[in-house]
């Protein structure tokens, strides 16, 4: 499937639920269908976002030999040292300093990125530009602990999007040895990875873009009797992707990424019965419960790869829904086909 690099930004900002701060850039006027160009064009637009309001300050411990005393004196440093007798001392303070991990990950992203073959000569300047305003910023190396190090308030919340975007370019560049360079590794062909997204756009847009349901994530218990707990216990656990509930009305939707929505046996193509047999437990072992739940809908979703799928089945109690949603099309429809996907009436 081809999806616009437009509209696979727009996922990423409800999948990371920044939508307000993906704002900011404008990248309905780039022309490239190159992921590293998107990645580009969005800390190009986001730093500089950040440089006019001011890069963010943190305190870094700092220690010195000093005749000028601050913070607290290290008694012991200072007269292994022997500074006493110089009228000096060792101290250890806290200085405010824009040298600080987020700050640190925005250079060393700049940097990565700026080198990456083949991107866009124009936003290469850019990039290396404004890593050289990191002048007193030193860099670090990228790995999901440093991303997990961060420390984050509400007053720098715009710095979260960013941290987002500079560890999606640290997963997808990659040296290669062959011949040499930094080149971009393209997300989209990975279907787990993309499947989060997925998951957590659908999850995310329903928050944002309706008001009828109350949208979750549950876990529905077993309508099974077992003899103890540790028997329980051994039960895997059923977590919904996406559960909708409205006066009289739940639907459970359960969103998949593949490369190919149907799969083909004996040259028979069929849906996939694993996703089948996932949905159909989910929506008998809710019949145990009260009110809407007994009747559930269930909503199998996927996007469109060679064809839109939209099919409707019955079952004792409720209705499934196995259909595409067309991610290639222009947003408004997106967002159109998504709000009536959960509107219309399938009972």
């Amino acid at each position: 499937m081809t999806i616009p690099i437009q509209n696979i930004y727009y996922l990423l900002c409800y999948a990371w639920n920044q939508l307000e701060e993906g704002q900011v850039v404008d990248v309905d006027t780039l022309q490239s269908t190159e992921l590293a160009d998107l990645f580009a064009r969005v800390l190009d637009s986001g730093i500089n976002h950040l440089l006019r309001r001011g890069l963010d300050r943190g305190y870094r411990s700092m220690s010195e030999d000093t005749a000028r005393l601050r913070g607290r004196i290290d008694f012991g440093v200072s007269l292994k040292r022997m500074l006493p007798p110089r009228a000096r001392a060792h101290c250890r303070f806290d200085e405010l300093d824009h040298d600080v991990l987020h700050n640190r990950i925005l250079k060393t992203t700049l940097r990565r990125l700026a080198y990456v073959q083949g991107l866009d000569a124009k936003l290469r300047t850019k990039l290396l530009l404004l890593h050289r305003r990191f002048a007193n910023i030193s860099e670090t190396p990228l790995n999901r602990l440093t991303f997990r190090r961060v420390q984050l308030h509400s007053n720098n919340a715009f710095y979260r999007f960013l941290m987002n975007v500079c560890e999606l370019v640290q997963r997808s560049v990659f040296l290669n040895e062959t011949v040499g360079a930094h080149q971009f590794r393209d997300f989209m062909r990975d279907d787990k990875a993309m499947a989060r997204v997925f998951e957590h756009f659908v999850f995310n847009f329903y928050k944002r873009e309706q008001n009828t349901y109350a949208v979750a994530r549950n876990i529905i218990s077993w309508d099974l009797e077992a003899p103890d707990e540790e028997s329980r216990s051994l039960l895997p656990q059923m977590k919904t992707d996406i559960s909708l509930r409205a006066p009289g009305r739940t639907i459970i939707i359960d969103t998949k990424y593949y490369s190919h929505t149907l799969q083909t046996h004996y040259g028979k193509e069929s849906f996939h019965s694993a996703h089948l047999y996932q949905m159909f437990a989910y929506l008998k072992n809710l019949e145990k419960d009260a009110g809407s739940d007994a009747s559930a809908e269930g909503i199998l979703l996927y996007p469109t790869v060679s064809k839109p799928l939209d099919y409707t089945y019955k079952m004792p109690g409720h209705v499934l829904r196995i259909c595409t949603i067309n991610l290639a099309q222009e947003w408004q429809g997106i967002h159109r086909d998504l709000l009536e996907l959960v509107n219309r009436f399938t009972s």
